[in-house]
């Protein structure tokens, strides 16, 4: 902030957080340059050798840049209907690059919004190729992230190295309970009077990634397995949405296994 102040560039958003566990300080900082008495180039310049004395990681971008984003999804279109239709009204600042699935199902969703629709099968034989594939148009549309909106298959333990902070996948359970498959079905027959769904980043650990966001509904006995399926749509929707807008605004920090959110 003492930089900013003596360079001229204007805060407007600033927050912090300080781990006396880890002895890591974290900062999140939006300001206006338009009154610097620097370029921004000169800025970047000052910012990387105060960074260098404080041994500080950091990453700077305009507030006005959309990250590119690539939708996953199977055959279920909750979560990815409520990112289509916040993106449409320009609630979820994104640049979406298309839609990939291992099912044709959901195509003319995606084709109804104007975005391209990536048909790629997978078997238990393909999945080296399959998840090449993925790789590839990542890179051809410059992607920032991948969103698992129901997307329902396990990534390699290649492709979580390769996408690490970088992918997104929402699980249909408050993890850490109910790992794993049906995890509706897990939960109803512990008779749990609260559901819930977890956005977090993708590890080769199956479920265990760092949280993002969680959202909880409150259920009774009345309800079956399969009803509480369909009142977890909403939860898995909020949750996933709410957590890629977050890290699309810079506002999702690592410390260690668990993130901080500024």
């Amino acid at each position: 902030s003492g930089l900013m102040q003596d360079l001229g560039a204007f805060i407007t958003e600033i927050s912090h957080y300080s781990d006396q566990q880890t002895n890591t300080f974290f900062s999140r900082t939006v300001f206006d340059d338009r009154d610097m008495k620097v370029t921004i180039v000169e800025f970047k310049q000052a910012l990387a050798e105060l960074a260098s004395a404080l041994e500080m990681d950091y990453t700077i971008r305009p507030t006005t840049y959309k990250p590119r984003v690539l939708l996953a999804v199977s055959k279920y279109d909750h979560c990815l209907n409520v990112l289509l239709t916040k993106w449409k009204s320009g609630a979820l600042e994104i640049d979406i690059a298309g839609v990939i699935s291992n099912h044709d199902d959901c195509r003319a969703m995606a084709e109804f919004y104007g975005l391209p629709y990536h048909h790629l099968p997978i078997s238990k034989d393909t999945k080296p190729q399959q998840e090449a594939q993925i790789l590839d148009l990542m890179d051809t549309y410059k992607v920032d992230l991948l969103v698992l909106a129901r997307y329902m298959q396990i990534l390699s333990d290649d492709l979580c190295a390769k996408l690490e902070g970088r992918a997104i996948n929402i699980h249909h359970s408050f993890l850490p309970s109910f790992k794993g498959a049906k995890p509706y079905h897990q939960a109803h027959e512990r008779g749990v009077k609260v559901i819930g769904a977890t956005a977090h980043y993708v590890t080769a650990d199956l479920d265990e990634g760092p949280i993002i966001v969680q959202e909880v509904k409150p259920i009774d006995h009345r309800m079956t397995a399969e009803e509480m399926v369909h009142a977890g749509h909403d939860i898995e929707a909020t949750a996933l949405s709410h957590a890629v807008k977050l890290h699309c605004q810079e506002r999702v920090l690592m410390n260690g296994h668990r993130t901080v959110i500024l």
